[in-house]
């Protein structure tokens, strides 16, 4: 009995330590912290995908995102959400993100996010989609973006990308 338990007990373990290290997957480049990037699965034939991640500047000075890039997709484009008049409207942000000093910036389900244009085959959760970001002080970093069902309360009912 007590051998199973510990089994149980182990296995128990062994699949928490997985699931951790998949959900808080993170990056450093200079002051720049970049934490958790993931994405939705996305449909066959979908002609975008949004990524999201939490973006955070120990440093000083301000920082901006001013480009990303994947091989996964024909252009990775950041994008600001706003509504007017009961309209949500998405668009590309002219001059980057900017990350303040001391500040974070997240990218999230229904605001400010990456559009990845013409993904080149379905995302499927378990997939770690490359990408690289540029930033303009602090120059390039390569992250992976899971893959990955989003948290009840990150979804945005009825919203479909």
């Amino acid at each position: 009995m007590s051998r199973n338990l510990f089994a149980l007990a182990l296995g128990v373990g062994l699949l928490s330590m997985v699931a951790l290290s998949a959900a808080a997957h993170s990056y450093t480049l200079g002051s720049l912290k970049i934490g958790h990037p993931w994405s939705r699965p996305t449909p066959p034939g979908a002609p975008t995908a949004a990524g999201y991640l939490v973006i955070t500047n120990t440093g000083n000075l301000p920082e901006r995102l001013i480009a990303a890039t994947s091989p996964a997709a024909g252009a990775l484009e950041i994008h600001h959400v706003s509504t007017a008049g009961g309209v949500m409207r998405m668009r590309p942000i002219a001059g980057g993100l900017l990350v303040p000093p001391g500040g974070t910036v997240t990218l999230s389900p229904g605001g400010d996010h990456l559009m990845f244009i013409g993904p080149k085959r379905p995302f499927k959760i378990g997939d770690h989609i490359p990408a690289t970001l540029t930033f303009e002080h602090a120059g390039s970093v390569k992250v992976e973006f899971y893959v990955e069902e989003p948290a009840a309360s990150g979804a945005m009912a009825g919203m479909t990308m």
